[in-house]
């Protein structure tokens, strides 16, 4: 059974910076995406950045140039560095693993506040 524990949100003021961390243990295919996504009260789940096992990245167009994501493929972790951080930022921030072979199966975590004071 695959989990994923996040850990590293809370609370920043704006122009700060905050780490998250996303640990899975289980078994997950090692050609696969892990990823960050973020949902803020009214508003639909974004992707914020994800990192492929070959560590091609992907930023969502709102935090380019701010945030950086990386992994460990040994320890199963995926990492968020949070730079610059603006109000805008404050979500719900969720972790997520996609195997990229068939049948393509997918986990999240169960989500950490990130709330940013301006």
């Amino acid at each position: 059974q695959v989990q994923l524990v996040e850990s590293g949100g809370g609370l920043a003021q704006a122009g700060g910076s905050l780490r998250l961390s996303c640990a899975a243990s289980g078994n997950i295919f090692s050609i696969n995406v892990m990823g960050w996504y973020r949902q803020a009260p009214g508003k639909e789940r974004e992707l914020v950045a994800n990192i492929h096992s070959g560590d091609r990245t992907n930023y969502g167009d709102s935090v380019k140039g701010r945030f950086s994501i990386s992994r460990d493929n040994a320890k199963k972790t995926v990492y968020l560095q949070m730079n610059s951080l603006k109000s805008e930022d404050t979500a719900v921030y969720y972790c997520n693993v996609l195997e990229l072979l068939p049948p393509g199966r997918s986990w999240w975590g169960q989500g950490t506040q990130v709330t940013v004071s301006s």
